[in-house]
């Protein structure tokens, strides 16, 4: 049992790696600063951020529960990562007023845009599973 305890070990280290970077790199090209905003308590923005790291999360699981190959990982958790960014953009769409909603505090804003960051982070889960 142990014998696997290494790969479990780089599996998770590089799991949470790409769970940081990709999180970083969406931090960056929303035009809100989350972390910001979460910090003088804005729900809206821990919703939507919130929403996306469960929708990466769930991308990057469903890779690791299927390979054994960290590069593979890593390729997939990018993709992760696009898919996230695109949701992002389907939403900004939909809702022209997010940067503000986001910033405003409007909750709605958030959980939307959060629970369709989830969404896509099953879909494209569902995706590599096939």
């Amino acid at each position: 049992m142990l014998a696997n305890l290494p790969l479990y070990l780089t599996f998770l280290a590089t799991t949470v790696g790409l769970l940081a970077v990709a999180m970083a790199a969406y931090v960056m090209i929303t035009p809100y600063k989350e972390i910001a905003l979460i910090r003088q308590g804005n729900s809206a923005a821990a919703y939507s951020l919130g929403g996306t790291s469960i929708g990466m999360a769930v991308v990057l699981f469903s890779t690791a529960s299927g390979t054994f190959e960290v590069t593979e990982l890593a390729v997939w958790g990018a993709i992760g990562l696009v898919g996230q960014l695109f949701m992002f953009g389907v939403v900004s769409v939909l809702l022209p007023g997010l940067r503000q909603g986001i910033e405003n505090d409007k909750a709605s804003y958030g959980i939307t845009l959060g629970m369709l960051s989830i969404a896509m982070g099953i879909l494209n889960a569902g995706a590599l599973s096939s």
